[in-house]
C-alpha cells in the first residue's frame, strides 16, 4: 500500500510542476493510458499462467 501512496504523491508532483510550467503531460490519453498498463499486466500474469504448464 506504500507503493500505491508514494506512485499516487509523485504523480501529482509531476502533474503539477508540468503544469508549473506550462509543459505536455508525460502521459498518454486517460482511457489509453489505463489500457495499456492493463493489458501489460494481463500480459504478465497470463506468461506466469502459462509457463506452469510447461515446466
Amino acid at each position: 500500500m506504500e507503493e500505491v501512496v508514494l506512485a499516487l504523491v509523485t504523480g501529482g508532483f509531476v502533474g503539477f510542476l508540468f503544469t508549473l510550467f506550462r509543459l505536455p503531460l508525460p502521459a498518454p490519453p486517460v482511457l489509453a493510458g489505463v489500457a495499456g498498463i492493463i493489458g501489460i499486466y494481463l500480459g504478465h500474469k497470463l506468461f506466469n499462467w502459462v509457463s506452469i504448464f510447461f515446466k
